[in-house]
């Protein structure tokens, strides 16, 4: 029993009792607020796991929620709409979400991304050494291994596997990973970006044209499982 608490902000009354039935069934435990502004106020009396949030919202919009939550609140927080437009996908990821789920939303995939999120709340603190299957990445040595043998790593390959393997689950934005590696001058500079995860791809995958770690999330960046 889990029993992670999960907070649902959504308007509409037959998503949050499907949720309920769903993540109950699956031992989380499930509180629910219909408007941005209730949702604020039960994630700050009682800060919970992991909170479904709705970009939808009578009383404000969930962007702005989210800029809200992200003043203060620092676990997952996953965004389930029926907004699913690049804009707003790569505006509520940019703005601190921790992954983006389309309704309607497939059972299985949703209850795969929550336990990633609260598997990433608890590793938080990020260990020397992560390992990633068949990689491990020492982040004090700056050394990354595959199968046990050391790769060869230029300086900003290291730093681009380190950023992702942090974020171990989330989608990272173009423009994100553009600012954190290289700066923010270089935040429209998709296709540089593009280069480098190609030549990641061929030393840490064993087949970098069906990629298992590093996942292209089309039109909006990337995902390292």
């Amino acid at each position: 029993m889990n029993k992670a608490e999960i907070l649902v902000i959504d308007d509409e009354p037959q998503i949050r009792k499907l949720l309920e039935i769903t993540l109950e069934s699956n031992d989380y435990k499930v509180v629910q607020a219909e408007t941005g502004k209730e949702g604020i106020i039960i994630a700050a009396n009682h800060p919970p796991e992991l909170i479904l949030l709705d970009i939808g919202l009578p009383d404000k919009s969930g962007h702005d929620v989210l800029k809200e939550l992200r003043a203060w609140y620092n676990k997952s927080i996953i965004i389930l709409s029926v907004q699913n437009s690049e804009k707003d996908i790569v505006t509520a990821l940019d703005n601190g979400a921790t992954d983006y789920l389309s309704k309607p939303f497939r059972t299985a995939e949703l209850l795969a991304r929550i336990r990633s999120a609260i598997r990433r709340n608890q590793t938080n603190n990020i260990k020397n050494v992560i390992e990633c299957g068949n990689i491990s990445i020492d982040f004090i040595a700056r050394t990354v291994k595959k199968n046990n043998d050391f790769l060869k790593l230029t300086s900003t390959e290291f730093n681009l596997i380190s950023l992702f393997a942090k974020n171990e689950g989330r989608v990272l934005t173009h423009q994100y990973i553009l600012k954190e590696i290289w700066g923010v001058g270089y935040q429209a500079e998709t296709q540089y970006l593009r280069v480098f995860v190609g030549t990641l791809r061929k030393k840490i995958e064993d087949n970098p044209n069906q990629p298992k770690h590093i996942i292209t999330e089309s039109g909006v960046g990337y995902r390292f499982t």
